[in-house]
């Protein structure tokens, strides 16, 4: 079963679906594997655990 991992910032139940939705349709399309082998993981973190350009997104 193929897996995609995404590490990201802090989403909506509602925009973590459509992501997943997205990201599966899409894979499926492209490698001819059927959607129900996706394996979609969404790790979470929070803004003040990501950093860009020495800072904390929570500042940004």
């Amino acid at each position: 079963m193929p897996v995609i991992s995404v590490e990201i910032g802090p989403l909506t139940s509602e925009v973590k679906e459509e992501l997943i939705k997205t990201l599966t349709k899409t894979a499926s399309s492209i490698t001819k594997i059927p959607e129900s082998s996706f394996i979609v993981l969404v790790k979470e973190y929070p803004a003040d655990a990501i950093g860009v350009g020495g800072i904390p997104l929570s500042k940004r």
